[in-house]
């Protein structure tokens, strides 16, 4: 049997993706105010790129505490979610298939983004480094500061946080949505009760890997009682290296983070999750993420796994030639070129990405792209 192809069709537990190029989870900052809604804006955005097999929202955070950059959407309230179903519902039309990232930023935020300017809420009170986030200071307006030092949750308050996301998954079903994706990455919250660098509790979410790992196997539990499972995907990045770059938040590095990961992906299988999405390094000469890795993950894990980090579709085709991967996220080729699979089918050249306009702003740079035309 000859190797899959990025347009090979791939299911997705009982959906049917009709091709393997994804739109993964961009921020773009691009919700109404006040309300961090969706509005008609993000409803074009999602709609001109519906072409894609699988589209997962930007972060979107599951209650006020969650969020850590200005003018990120939510998914707790009535506003939100009908903002939402109308972009679910134009990307239904156009024959896609859409996934809601749940999203908690725990101690990566400001008492600025907090409601009645609180400290942020975390695992343990360590504060975020190396990263900034994003406040507003007037309409249309802000700055990037550090994170304040964050209070730690009780035990009684973590588990309220559970039922937060079970709720948020509640929301994004009344919204539409086919699915949900837990933001497991890039150190925001689910990731800190994960990381030994984070997490010093001494409770039962806290010392062992196990324990550490608890608080996603609840929220895992929760979301799937409310989508079932195979409509739930867990997204981590598990970073070998890290680097000095100036750039959104990369996320933690573990003593073995082999061992760390590994071990998370073999509970995601016993609790027969959908997909499990890898976000690989990205940074200008990044190192590849170590074979053996992939090569382990894929044993262990027996569901679609998807991969996202500056891929090219040939670096996409050796993967799934690998047997590695099964599903590859187009980030900023996506921001660019809302009719990426046909560009990429037809060989197309794509236009360039303008940096200067992907957090924030208007349609320039967001729904302006230009589609193909010879």
């Amino acid at each position: 049997m000859s190797a899959p192809s990025l347009f090979s069709p791939l299911a997705l537990g009982e959906l049917t993706l009709r091709n393997r190029i994804a739109l993964p989870p961009l921020t773009r900052c691009r919700s109404e105010q006040p309300g961090n809604i969706p509005g008609d804006l993000m409803v074009e955005y999602y709609r001109q790129r519906a072409s894609a097999g699988f589209m997962v929202t930007e972060g979107t955070q599951i209650e006020p505490r969650g969020q850590g950059y200005a003018w990120t959407p939510g998914i707790h309230s009535a506003e939100q979610i009908a903002g939402w179903k109308k972009v679910t519902d134009a990307v239904h039309q156009a024959g896609g298939t859409l996934f809601c990232q749940l999203w908690h930023v725990g101690r990566v935020s400001h008492s600025a983004l907090q409601p009645d300017n609180q400290p942020p809420v975390a695992p343990s009170a360590v504060a975020a480094t190396g990263v900034r986030v994003f406040i507003e200071t007037g309409p249309a307006e802000g700055i990037l500061t550090a994170p304040e030092m964050p209070r730690a949750l009780s035990t009684e308050e973590v588990k309220a946080i559970v039922e937060l996301y079970r709720t948020a998954a509640e929301n994004a079903k009344a919204a539409g949505f086919d699915g949900v994706e837990l933001h497991a990455a890039n150190g925001y919250l689910i990731n800190q009760f994960i990381s030994e660098h984070t997490n010093l509790r001494t409770d039962e979410y806290g010392g062992s890997l196990e324990n550490r790992l608890r608080f996603l196997k609840e929220i895992v539990e929760a979301v799937s009682a409310v989508f079932g499972s195979q409509r739930v995907g867990v997204r981590f990045a598990p970073l070998f290296t890290s680097t000095d770059e100036e750039r959104v938040y990369l996320g933690l590095v573990e003593s073995d983070p082999h061992h760390t990961y590994i071990t998370a992906a073999k509970l995601l299988d016993t609790l027969r999750i959908g997909y499990l999405s890898i976000a690989e390094a990205d940074w200008d000469n990044s190192p590849d993420m170590p074979e053996d890795f992939r090569a382990d993950l894929r044993r262990t894990f027996s569901a679609t796994i998807m991969y996202a980090g500056r891929y090219t579709p040939q670096k996409a085709q050796t993967m799934l030639e690998k047997g590695w991967g099964d599903l590859f996220g187009f980030g900023r080729s996506f921001i660019a070129n809302p009719d990426l699979p046909a560009r990429i089918a037809a060989g197309h050249p794509l236009n360039e990405a303008d940096s200067a306009s992907l957090y924030g702003g208007n349609h320039k740079g967001y729904t302006d792209y230009p589609y193909y035309s010879s």
